[in-house]
């Protein structure tokens, strides 16, 4: 299993979920893959509606964040660019939430740093786990093989690991 994410208290004291991950892929197609819908489709969250949702990578961007309709009860959220500097650095409200991904070119690849600022402790543990998820699928998106959603959708064993191991790294 890759590296879990690691938890930290902001100096206004909300919390700070970050991930560090190594990709073999060049600073453009991960770029690319963070910024444009057609491509998060395939490995962001997966209860978004992205027909319906709006992501614009532009400073000063309004976002639209729309659930499925399996999804509808949490509601649509809304969300601004705060900070792009392609290829490198993209920062974005999602409802009260801040989300910053960094880039960095190394050798033939690159290094992500994904940080989650969000205010309520509580709910760590399963940030953690949704977003180790969805890294994951970013990695098997970019090298080309089927998201392996199976793994946690369909066998909740698998879930419930994940969310226990944060449980534990993140008390």
């Amino acid at each position: 299993m890759t590296a879990l994410g690691t938890l930290s208290i902001t100096t206004d004291g909300r919390c700070a979920l970050r991930f560090e991950r190594r990709l073999a892929h060049p600073q453009d197609k991960v770029w690319r893959a963070l910024t444009q819908i057609e491509h998060l489709r395939w490995w962001f969250a997966e209860v978004l509606d992205y027909d319906q949702s709006r992501f614009d990578a532009a400073l000063g961007a309004e976002l639209g964040f729309v659930p499925t309709a399996e999804h509808a009860a949490i509601g649509t959220s809304h969300g601004r660019v705060t900070q792009v500097e392609a290829p490198t650095l993209l920062e974005y409200t999602w409802g009260s939430e801040l989300l910053r991904w960094e880039l960095e070119a190394d050798g033939a690849g690159c290094r992500l740093v994904f940080t989650n600022i969000f205010d309520d402790r509580g709910f760590a543990p399963a940030m953690g786990a949704g977003w180790h998820a969805g890294l994951e699928r970013l990695h098997d998106y970019l090298d080309d093989r089927a998201p392996d959603q199976a793994t946690l959708e369909i066998d909740p064993a698998a879930w419930e690991r994940l969310q226990a191991d944060y449980e534990r790294a993140l008390a």
